[in-house]
Parts: structure tokens; sequence; C-alpha cells
């Protein structure tokens, strides 16, 4: 019995010592775990305010563009496939003519 009482002593003197030194550590690694989180929650914040920033920067370009009353983009348009008939059908002069035999 005195064994157990002596094996219970050394169990307190050291066990709980360690136990805190175990428990502080812990707890360090979480409030580590936590600021990690949070700063890389925060980089993701500020990552996704600036990307919606850009969009709606192009949003309002684009309202813009079709909101102004002098802006034809039917015209624009018919212009755009005229030229790509134009670059189908071989239309036009080739570049590699030389001016004599003009």
């Amino acid at each position: 019995m005195g064994e157990f009482i002596g094996l219970a002593a050394v169990v307190m003197i050291f066990g709980i010592p360690l136990l805190g030194i175990w428990t502080s550590h812990q707890q360090k690694i979480a409030k580590l775990q936590v600021q990690s989180t949070a700063e890389h929650t925060a980089e993701k914040a500020a990552q996704y305010a600036s990307h919606i920033q850009r969009l709606e920067d192009r949003v309002q370009v684009l309202e813009r563009i079709v909101t102004d009353r002098g802006y034809d983009i039917a015209t624009q348009i018919e212009a755009l496939r005229d030229q790509r008939r134009v670059d189908e059908d071989g239309a036009g002069v080739p570049l590699g003519l030389s001016k004599e035999r003009v």
C-alpha cells in the first residue's frame, strides 16, 4: 500500500504540471489555427471583393454602351457581318502583289 501512495505522490508531483503544460500547448495550437483560418478567410474575402469590383466596373461600362443614344449597335453588328462576308468570299486585293503587275 505504501508503494501505491508513493506512486500516487510522484504522479501528482510530475503529472499535474505536465498536464498543465500539455493543456497550455494545446490552447496555443488552437489559437494559432484560429488565427490562420481568420487570415485565410480575410484574404479570400479581399480577393472576392476585388473580383466583384472589377465585374461591377465592367457592367457599368456595358450599361453606358447600351444606354448611350449616339451608339448604334445594330450598325456596328452589320458592319462586322459585312466584313466577315468579305473575308469568307476572298474579296479584296492580295497583299503580295507588286506594283509592276498593276
